[in-house]
């Protein structure tokens, strides 16, 4: 795998801290880069002082390293990175596929999450809306300020071309960043998605304090929801056992560093989930995806009382109390 050929140019669509992570990975390994920030005091800071202060402050960046506004610019690079919330996705591919005209331009999807309205993956949205696309995805258990601070990262890349897979590898290898190759991108996409669903339950754990055996117990019945519901739309068992299933579960349901367990434990508090919104700049797409997820589950006869419990939850349509009353009094059963 060494031997292959890396991108040539990189285009980060999408300017929060796991784009800017991103890019600087492919920048410090040599490859000209370029991300795309809404923003433009991202844009700024990063072509002025080599640092993303609104999202991810005190972690320099590489000089060669270009920030610009314009989404037509970054995506004159030879392949993408999309790192754009996955509720705002489907607008941003249809301006890429108009920049991008016919090519057959390779995007990896960094995005972990289900667009709400139509329970589709990221995958499948970008199948619709922009065809001549050749869709990887890139999830595991990596939060930002880790890989930007250069510390061991293990991940899952997805891509049903394995020469194109191969591509991903030698741009965004590093000895501190191990991507790992598979062609089950259902299953890379599912496990992104739903382990910010479980990870805002484990964060109200925390936050009503009902101690780290019951985090342990969440953690392990909500892998074996999100396993059941993988199989059963196609993934592969071994996926959601791996990197971008239960090594992500693992680390985003284990620190409240973590933008989604975060959340559930101010929730948890008692604090509304207005008030946790309003006062974050970053996205938690557990909020948004929960209802998908519930929806995709009960569609395939799938049993996920945690995944629905956090889909009433951030609905509003039951408080914490009722919730973690109703889930304790399930009726004793089987394990398997």
């Amino acid at each position: 795998m060494k031997s292959t050929q890396a991108f040539k140019s990189i285009g980060v669509i999408g300017g929060g801290a796991w784009g800017t992570a991103l890019a600087s990975l492919c920048a410090a390994n040599g490859i000209p880069t370029t991300i795309w920030a809404r923003e433009e005091q991202v844009v700024r800071t990063i072509n002025d002082r080599h640092e993303n202060t609104e999202y991810l402050p005190d972690v320099p960046l590489p000089a060669p390293l270009k920030a610009v506004g314009s989404l037509s610019m970054a995506a004159e690079n030879e392949a993408l990175l999309f790192v754009v919330p996955a509720q705002f996705a489907r607008t941003a591919f249809a301006e890429l596929r108009s920049a991008a005209g016919d090519r057959q331009q390779p995007v990896a999807l960094c995005s972990k999450g289900i667009e709400r309205d139509t329970g589709l993956l990221m995958t499948e949205v970008l199948s619709a809306v922009w065809p001549e696309a050749l869709p990887a995805v890139l999830s595991g258990p990596s939060f930002a300020r880790d890989v930007a601070m250069g510390l061991p990262t293990a991940v899952t890349l997805a891509c049903a071309d394995e020469e194109l897979g191969k591509r991903w590898m030698a741009t965004i290898g590093a000895p501190h960043f191990r991507p790992y190759l598979s062609d089950d991108l259902t299953g890379a996409e599912l496990g992104g998605a739903v382990k910010n669903v479980l990870a805002i339950a484990a964060g109200v754990v925390a936050g009503q304090g009902m101690g780290e055996s019951a985090r342990a117990a969440l953690i392990a019945r909500g892998f074996s929801e999100f396993q059941r519901l993988g199989v059963a739309l196609g993934a592969e068992a071994q996926t959601m056992a791996g990197l971008s299933g239960l090594g992500d579960l693992i680390l985003t349901a284990s620190s409240p560093q973590s933008r989604n367990m975060s959340l559930g434990i101010e929730l948890g508090k008692g604090r509304s989930l207005d008030d946790v919104l309003a006062s974050r700049n970053s996205v938690s797409e557990g909020v948004a995806t929960a209802g998908a997820i519930h929806a995709l589950a009960e569609k395939a006869g799938i049993d996920a009382p945690i995944c629905a419990a956090v889909a009433e939850l951030v609905s509003g349509s039951r408080n914490v109390d009722d919730i973690i009353a109703a889930l304790l009094a399930r009726p004793f059963t089987t394990e398997a």
